[in-house]
């Protein structure tokens, strides 16, 4: 069980990062898609179930925020990754405020996933 939900959990990081780099790209290019109704609905299933599954592996290797040391950058960086992608994709002010939010947002995921493979606090950081 723990393989399938490991499967389901990185498949859903797969697909809210292309998701999201898609969105900022639409963004940049002003495509209208971006304001399609399955493109609002669809990063919230796929975040929903990448939560889900990572509360269940979480629980599984019982390695929980505040006691697992990376597991807490995760979600410290989470947090930043969704404010980042908040700005970048509705409320920054400017272009370039939201390209630079968008820029930001992917870092910090490249260091999420990094944290994640190492084990490590410092990711690619490191």
């Amino acid at each position: 069980m723990y393989y399938a939900i490991k499967n389901l959990h990185v498949t859903c990081v797969v697909l809210s990062a292309t998701g999201f780099l898609v969105r900022g790209l639409w963004m940049v290019t002003g495509n209208p898609l971006l304001q399609h109704k399955l493109t609002r609905v669809f990063p919230h299933i796929v975040d929903s179930l990448l939560l889900l599954s990572a509360i269940a592996l979480a629980v599984m290797i019982e390695q929980y925020p505040f006691s697992a040391a990376w597991v807490t950058a995760k979600v410290f960086g989470l947090l930043a990754y969704i404010l980042l992608g908040t700005v970048a994709l509705k409320r920054g002010r400017t272009m370039s405020v939201r390209v630079a939010a968008f820029i930001a947002a992917l870092l910090v995921y490249a260091w999420i996933v990094s944290v994640a493979i190492t084990k490590n606090l410092a990711g690619f950081l490191g």
